[in-house]
Parts: structure tokens; C-alpha cells; sequence
């Protein structure tokens, strides 16, 4: 099957971008390195083509209580400007996927919505929103094709993206997003980010995209590729879909139960579910592991303890800004107490881990 091409393809292979497949797309896993990337972010501004996720516009009269039926966040605690991280959930109280709700307006009866979901569940998230939304409530557009989506993240982000917006950026807050213009052009800037640091997404036409990825090098932004937004996201705890959280996991498992609202919303897809384990207790928790010595975790590595297997890791990596392995890993509740000591077997010998708070790294200003 052919790959897909985001419009910045072109771009990122003239400046030599390594190239790999990810989600059915060309995408750059590194340009200059992963640690330099990585730092690059940490320190300054890094800039990153994300343009392969899923991005649904939705408009209409119930488009809210709609999606309302389909996440355990209260969406009704937003007003325009403002958005929620919240997750699709499955009858059983399963995660189909993570995603940012965003929304625009909400004029004479009428509510705009702009939806991100992931890249290699875009077909699926629009089939399952689509199914839930009656012609009465509104209509889904996906425009995961039609548009660019180029994330600026790093203590300088800000005031570079500043010098190209008509909008006060000092006026948007963390989570909030503006309907403005970049380069002149209709641009949809949202204060949101997967790195642990300050920063904006941006949504434009292709065209406009690419003249931005091009105003940013020459403002010496830093390219970055997927293998550097894999080692920030995991620094700050941030969970990647299939891998960390999936349909066979909920969010209260996966310590994302600060966007369950089961006390301010009346019945959703998947309460049952979440009902009986918050009272029955929950079988597993995701922990932040740290290695012993160097040796790293990776995904699927099983968690030891006494000689038997107790969890599994999800994600793994040598933290560039740490210096040291750090692990996300599912484990019986009992054994997710900070402090608590456990093994990873990796290749047949079991290595020393620490379960540690979250998230291993925390920007100073975010």
C-alpha cells in the first residue's frame, strides 16, 4: 500500500529528513538527531510536521451533547476559546482513542467544534463520531487532508509564532486556541502541545503551512522528528495510543482519571464500566518506572517481582534530558507506590526498576 504525503513532505526531504513509515504516512523520524532535537525543545523552539492527524470540524446545533454521549469529560464546562483533552470510550469503559476537543463558537444555537484525533485512527474515530451524530444535532467534516498542522514547542515557541499572528498570544491561555490569522492567511492557533513544554499547534491550508515551516528555519526553529517527540512526550508522562492506552485499557487505569467527571454528567458510553471498577478497584495502574544502571525497558518487556511476572511495560526510553532510563508500565495497584521496587526482565535478566512519581520531567514555566 502507498504511503501518504503531508504537504510538508517536500520540505522536511530538502533538508534531509530520515524518513519512515508511521499510521499509513511518510512522516520524519529525525533531521539533525533525536538528542539534539530533543534539546533543541527543552531549551529553545523545535518544530514538528503533525500534519498526518486526524482533524474533524463539526457544526451544528448539539454537536456538543452529542459528543457528550461519547467521552467522560463534562464537554458543557467549555466555553468558546476553550478545549478539553478527554478519550472515546468503548461500551465496556475502554479507551478507542485519545483526542483534543476544541471549541470555536457558540452563536444563535449553533456550536462550532474542532476535533484532533490520531493519525492511525482517524478512519475509526470518524466512522464511531459519526455514528453518534444525528443530521439534527450537526455534520462532521474531515479535513485531515485538506489541512496543515505544524506544532512549535520550546520556551522561545511563543514568541516566535508572535512575530507572524495578528493575535496576542499572551491573551491565550494553556488549553485555549484562536481563530486568527498567520502570514496573513486564516490560521486556528491552539495553546496545546505533546512535548512537556509551552507551545502551539497550528492549523492552515497548505500553502500557508508551508511558507510557516519555512518562516520558522529561517527564525533557526529546529526540525524535529517523531523519534524526539516520542523521548519529550515520554519525559512529560504523556500517553501514545496503542501502545500506552487502548481499547483494552480505561482511563481511570491509566491514571487519566482527572478527566472522568462521573459526578457532573448523566449517562455515557462506557459508565458502567468505569463505575464497576471504581468500586471494585482497579486491576492494574500505569507507573513511571526508573532503570538501575542504564539498561532500558521497552515496550512489551515484562515487570518482575519475586521471580514472577507482575506488568508490562508500555514505553521505554533513556531520557535525554535526565540521563537516565525512564518506563511507563501497567502493574497491580499494590505495586504502584512510589518507592516500590521491582524488576523488568530484559533478554532473560531481570534489571532493577523504581516506580517514581509522574510525570519524570516538568518544564519550569508551562
Amino acid at each position: 500500500m502507498s504511503l501518504s504525503q503531508t504537504p510538508l513532505y517536500d520540505l522536511c526531504m530538502s533538508m534531509n529528513a530520515r524518513m519512515t513509515e508511521f499510521a499509513g504516512w511518510h512522516m520524519p523520524v529525525q533531521f539533525s538527531g533525536i538528542k539534539q532535537e530533543h534539546q533543541a525543545v527543552r531549551d529553545r523552539a523545535g518544530m514538528f510536521d503533525i500534519s498526518h492527524m486526524g482533524k474533524f470540524l463539526l457544526q451544528g446545533p448539539g454537536v456538543i451533547k452529542a459528543l457528550q454521549k461519547l467521552v467522560p469529560s463534562n464537554l458543557d464546562r467549555l466555553t468558546p476559546g476553550q478545549a478539553q483533552y478527554t478519550v472515546l470510550l468503548n461500551p465496556e469503559g475502554g479507551i478507542i482513542d485519545d483526542l483534543i476537543v476544541y471549541l470555536q463558537s457558540q452563536e444563535s444555537g449553533q456550536q462550532s467544534v474542532v476535533a484532533i484525533v490520531n493519525a492511525a485512527t482517524t478512519e475509526k474515530d470518524r466512522l464511531w463520531i459519526e455514528g453518534h451524530l444525528t443530521p439534527e444535532a450537526g455534520n462532521l467534516e474531515d479535513v485531515s487532508r485538506d489541512r496543515t498542522l505544524i506544532s512549535i514547542q520550546g520556551p522561545q515557541a511563543v514568541a516566535t509564532l508572535q512575530q507572524f499572528t495578528e493575535a496576542d498570544l499572551v491573551q491565550v491561555g494553556r488549553f485555549g486556541h484562536v481563530d486568527t490569522t498567520v502570514l496573513g492567511q486564516p490560521a486556528f492557533l491552539a495553546r496545546t502541545g505533546y512535548t512537556g513544554e509551552d507551545g502551539f499547534e497550528i492549523m492552515t491550508e497548505p500553502a500557508t503551512g508551508q511558507q510557516l515551516w519555512q518562516a520558522f528555519i529561517d527564525q533557526g526553529v529546529t526540525p524535529c522528528g517523531l523519534g524526539a517527540r516520542d523521548t519529550l512526550r515520554l519525559e512529560a508522562a504523556m500517553a501514545l495510543y496503542g501502545q500506552d492506552i487502548d481499547d483494552t485499557t480505561t482511563p481511570l487505569e491509566a491514571g487519566l482519571g482527572w478527566l472522568v467527571h462521573l459526578d457532573e454528567k448523566s449517562d455515557f458510553i462506557g459508565r458502567a464500566g468505569l463505575e464497576e471498577q471504581k468500586q471494585s478497584g482497579l486491576p492494574r495502574r500505569l507507573v513511571g518506572l526508573t532503570m538501575a544502571d542504564r539498561y532500558i525497558a521497552r515496550h512489551g518487556y515484562a515487570v518482575v517481582q519475586n521471580g514472577h511476572s507482575v506488568g508490562t511495560v508500555t514505553s521505554g526510553t533513556l531520557s535525554p534530558t535526565l540521563n537516565m532510563p525512564i518506563a511507563l508500565a501497567y502493574v497491580p495497584p499494590d505495586l504502584g507506590k512510589v518507592g516500590q521496587t521491582l524488576q523488568v526482565d530484559i533478554r532473560g535478566k531481570e534489571r532493577q526498576a523504581t516506580v517514581v512519581k509522574r510525570p519524570f520531567y516538568k518544564a519550569s514555566q508551562s
